[in-house]
């Protein structure tokens, strides 16, 4: 489950400069609910405003100590770790849910299929929810909404556990879904304590998008233990509570608010306690939930993934990728079964996925390291199709990884059980890069629209991951022949889907700018890169004039 999430919070509103009277954008802009501040992230013209009121607005030019942006470097670590134990917590949602099946099939007295909905109507509500939260997060803070996402997750866990009917469980485990993904502002979080310029933004995303994909699998591990000690079903559940209540007293006590205009708008109520005239960009604005912009800012995810080629395949892959990990959580029965391993056992399987996704996150802070480094001399030097070069090669390991996984799954004697646990490896390293560069890549390729690209990548990787958990046993219990190659073709028709899938990144790499130009986000993005590169050129020149003594160049910049 992926999950940072996240998720939709909008990316680049690190840049943010205050409210929307600020900022005029275009008739283009507005008709795809990009605000003034996001514009501004994305290089637009800003544009000062003179107010008829006499307010003053707080800008983050006026309070720049006050942002999170000067926190210093442990502090922001502190919260990014903290955010990666909220991620563990929501995620294990899923990855523990294995463990209960047995006992929701006997205290319900339903099918192994009817049980197997709590799990995919949870990661289905999640894609959706995770859209619904987004804009909250931006208007009434980071902390208050992670808060509440936490508080209510927490209180359906206790109806989950306690429910006397299937209909109530289910119930509780769609609410569990759209609450735990108002905790999945994640990357809202890191843009809000790191500039998309800064050096420490890739690699705190790296960091989040770990939390994100390995969160699942370390529930399953959990949830192993759990179900092997306890055959109630309710201490799944109950497990969960406790982690969740303890990341959430964690939250409350340690992670302050974060969101830029939130922090503007207290600073500013102080400030006008000691006689100034200054308010927050929240505080001006007339139409503060707008149903229509709300509206705007929730379908625009949806209409980027059905129209944007880039994000609709990147997020196709990243989808198939995501699911993957709940297919592994029914194929791992039967497969590590046949070498006699129990509950326990193989729920510790799954951390040959963790690994994976380390190795990966390992792999990339060099690349990361080099291009900061090329973004020193020259900040517009690297196109965003370089945020997919080392996915170039861990790409691959996708469709090696699943071929490889089918070929050791013969079971003993012809076949060890290191054997499909080096290869779920193999795809952990895939799944991690398959959603870091894409992530990484929709920040650069789309930048204000940012937020809405990921959230169709989102969107995807649950909704996927949630149909999984539907199909995924029928699939290795059903597809033929019996006998010896039974549980081979299974994984091996996901090789096969595999490399059609992997296909699209080589040709977004090396035609990416092309395709991303007939796009009219892309379009609009690109104006303002030039507008911003021509006002570099001016300063630039007018600095190298006023270096020669040339004071009316200076003079007639500043007018």
């Amino acid at each position: 489950m992926s999950h940072s999430s996240s998720r939709s919070s909008t990316i680049h509103d690190q840049e943010q400069t205050g409210s929307d009277s600020q900022i005029r954008p275009g008739k283009k802009q507005q008709s795809l609910g990009v605000t003034g501040p996001e514009l501004a992230a994305g290089g637009g013209e800003i544009e000062k405003q003179q107010r008829p009121d006499g307010k003053i607005e707080l800008t983050e030019e006026d309070a720049e100590d006050k942002l999170g942006y000067a926190y210093p470097e442990w502090k922001k670590w502190l919260i990014l770790v903290i955010i990666l134990c909220i991620q563990i917590s929501m995620n294990s949602n899923a990855g523990m849910y294995g463990g209960a099946m047995d006992g929701i099939v006997e205290r319900y007295g339903v099918t192994e299929t009817k049980a197997r909905l709590g799990q995919s109507m949870f990661l289905i509500a999640y894609a959706f929810g995770c859209e619904l939260w987004a804009p909250w997060s931006e208007e009434i803070g980071r902390w208050p909404t992670q808060q509440a996402s936490l508080f209510l997750v927490n209180i359906w866990q206790i109806l989950t556990a306690l429910s006397p009917t299937f209909a109530g469980f289910l119930t509780s485990r769609i609410l569990n879904g759209l609450s735990t993904a108002g905790g999945s502002v994640t990357l809202g979080v890191i843009a809000d304590l790191y500039r998309a310029e800064d050096t420490g933004f890739q690699y705190a995303v790296a960091f989040v998008v770990l939390s994100s994909v390995g969160g699942a699998p370390i529930g399953t591990v959990i949830g192993g233990f759990v179900a092997t000690f306890h055959t109630n079903p309710s201490w799944i559940f109950w497990t969960l509570l406790i982690m969740g209540g303890i990341v959430q007293v964690l939250h409350f006590f340690l992670v302050p608010e974060t969101r830029t205009t939130i922090i503007l708008d207290r600073e500013a109520r102080k400030r006008r306690k000691n006689g100034e005239n200054c308010w927050g960009p929240n505080e001006l604005k007339e139409k503060r939930f707008s149903a229509r912009q709300v509206g705007i800012i929730w379908w625009r995810p949806f209409q980027m993934f059905f129209t944007e080629p880039i994000v609709l395949c990147l997020s196709l892959l990243s989808g198939f990728s995501d699911s993957l990990v709940f297919i592994f959580m029914e194929s791992y029965d039967p497969i590590f079964e046949q070498w006699h391993f129990n509950t326990w056992q193989i729920g510790l399987c799954f951390f040959s996925s963790i690994i994976g996704y380390i190795i990966a996150y390992f792999t990339f802070l060099p690349v990361i390291w080099h291009h900061n480094k090329i973004r020193k001399v020259d900040p517009d030097k690297l196109e965003p199709e370089s945020r997919l070069w080392w996915l170039l090669w861990l790409a691959p390991c996708l469709v090696w990884g699943l071929f490889g996984f089918a070929f050791t799954s013969f079971g003993p004697p012809t076949t060890h059980w290191i054997g499909p646990l080096i290869f779920t490896g193999i795809i952990g390293i895939a799944n991690y890069g398959v959603y870091k560069s894409s992530i990484d890549y929709m920040i650069a390729a789309y930048g204000p629209y940012a937020a809405s690209a990921t959230g169709g990548n989102d969107f995807a990787r649950d909704f996927l991951a949630g149909v999984a958990g539907l199909y995924s046993a029928p699939f290795y219990n059903n597809v033929p022949p019996e006998g010896k190659w039974h549980l081979i073709y299974p994984t091996a028709i996901l090789g096969c889907l595999a490399v059609p899938i992997v296909i699209p990144i080589y040709i977004f790499y090396w035609k990416g700018k092309t395709l991303r130009l007939r796009s009219p986000f892309a379009m609009e993005l690109e104006k303002a890169r030039q507008a911003r590169l021509a006002s570099k050129r001016r300063r630039s020149t007018v600095a190298g004039k006023a270096s020669t003594g040339d004071t009316s160049a200076t003079h007639a910049e500043k007018v």
